[in-house]
């Protein structure tokens, strides 16, 4: 049985896909598995677990550091994509009525297509298809920050989409008026 802080989402929108071979955000960071995950902000029964798990984690958190106090701004991982970014900037286009969230592990995460089979082709995967996450919720407590983060558990990818960020190529894009023999010349 899951624990209070672990959730399943709804159906959501993956970007920034780094989910078959583990990425460092910076030089200096430990490599990892992560997802952001576009949540549709007329999810209100996945917005409303996040909340609750987020407030779950902070209990436990309190609970295994007595007489710890948290900020009452404490920092969190989820975003509105209707507002900006902690850099000032402003989110994507696909960001635009859905909450943002960037989750991410150490270990691989449990990856399956909607049947529950496993799914090994990282091509599969992708920015910009859909499907579904579980998520762990913590408090984290480094270099003076603290804030409520999610831990990447498992992805299900539901159905393709639309790619985000980057061309695709079909077939009829190589019938452009070239003839074969023009270019084995």
């Amino acid at each position: 049985m899951a624990s209070a802080t672990q959730i399943t989402t709804g159906k959501v929108r993956f970007s920034y896909c780094n989910l078959f071979t583990p990425r460092a955000a910076e030089p200096d960071e430990d490599a990892k598995y992560s997802v952001t995950l576009l949540i549709p902000k007329s999810d209100k029964a996945t917005i409303a677990k996040i909340k609750k798990a987020m407030e779950a984690a902070k209990a436990r958190y309190l609970e295994l550091n007595p007489g710890t106090k948290l900020p009452t701004d404490l920092k969190h991982t989820m975003h509105d994509g209707d507002g900006e970014r902690a850099n000032g900037g402003e989110f994507g286009p696909e960001c635009k009525g859905h909450y943002v969230m960037t989750t991410s592990t150490k270990r691989k995460p449990v990856i399956v297509n909607a049947d529950k089979t496993p799914l090994t082709d990282p091509s599969e995967l992708y920015s910009g298809c859909y499907g579904r996450a579980i998520l762990n919720f913590y408090v984290y407590s480094n270099r003076g920050n603290r804030g409520v983060s999610a831990g990447l558990n498992g992805i299900m990818k539901l159905y393709d989409g639309e790619p985000l960020g980057g061309a695709v190529v079909v077939d009829s894009d190589w019938d452009d008026g070239w003839e074969d023999d023009d270019l084995l010349d």
